[in-house]
């Protein structure tokens, strides 16, 4: 059995943040060949604890230095290996992305729903679908009865030796925290207020921008033309309210004063992440 391949990272990643925030309506858009893309102010949003967890660049990173020494030890074994196809550094989600409420860009071109995914990121989706249809043979050489065995042990103990793996479970809980932490401060309740007030006067009742993106209307195959209605109202009143810029200032504060608080366990999990990444760095390196 394959183990968890990126999707799941990513989705590990954002758990608790989409538990608390419920920001993406239950759509499942069609991939199309080209993706709409995301808010300017989506890519360039970073906020400190950023910087504890892999990106999803980073994370495509470690898996394809992990692909190349498990194609090495399945050829010892006499058995093919077919690498992972690339992402497009262009197509891979920013990672606060709808963390306040509905993007921009994408609110205007598709409602409520996130982008179709970009077709570097089906190609890749695909080969790891493709894995897990793989002969058992070559799934248990591969991965071992237990998923976590086999090449992919054998390649993870050569890339970083005995180093535990990524830690998302700190990142996961001190996000969340933040998130909520920040929520409740005078600026960002006085922002959520006038966001409302924006609303009311077009017409939508909502408390904040997470009620609006989760009504239970917009649980459709496409986007009507009152989900696409909102998601505009929405993220007009986002702007004329500046929400998105007082809640991140707010959530940064919070951030910097949990990662001095929890300045020993943080330091771990990133010294944890350098040492994959740099390990991963070397084998690429050498490979090309």
């Amino acid at each position: 059995m394959p183990p968890s391949h990126t999707r799941n990272t990513a989705a590990l990643t954002l758990l608790l943040l989409a538990t608390t925030a419920c920001t993406a309506a239950e759509h499942e858009p069609t991939p199309t060949p080209h993706s709409p893309p995301v808010s300017r102010q989506a890519r360039q949003l970073r906020l400190p604890l950023d910087a504890y967890a892999p990106s999803v660049a980073e994370t495509h990173l470690v898996e394809d230095a992990q692909d190349i020494l498990i194609r090495r030890c399945m050829k010892d074994r006499g058995m093919d290996w077919k690498s992972l196809p690339p992402v497009d550094a262009q197509d891979a989600e920013p990672p606060n992305l709808r963390r306040y409420g509905a993007d921009e860009a994408e609110a205007l071109r598709n409602g409520y729903s996130p982008s179709p995914e970009a077709p570097s990121v089906v190609r890749r989706n695909r080969a790891w679908d493709a894995r897990e249809a793989l002969p058992a043979e070559v799934q248990r050489a591969a991965y071992g009865p237990s998923g976590e065995g086999g090449c992919l042990k054998t390649a993870q103990h050569q890339l970083v030796g005995d180093t535990p793996p990524l830690d998302f479970h700190a990142f996961n809980q001190l996000t969340g925290t933040a998130l909520e932490n920040s929520r409740r401060t005078p600026e960002v309740r006085n922002a959520l207020h006038r966001w409302h007030t924006c609303m009311a006067k077009a017409g939508y009742d909502y408390p904040d921008p997470y009620a609006a993106a989760g009504d239970k209307r917009w649980k459709t195959a496409e986007p009507a033309p009152a989900e696409l209605a909102t998601a505009r109202a929405d993220v007009t009143c986002q702007k004329s309210t500046q929400l998105v810029k007082v809640w991140a200032a707010a959530e940064t504060r919070v951030q910097h004063r949990l990662i001095r608080q929890h300045t020993d366990r943080l330091h771990e999990v990133k010294a944890r992440k350098d040492r994959w990444l740099a390990a991963a760095r070397r084998v690429l390196s050498h490979e090309g």
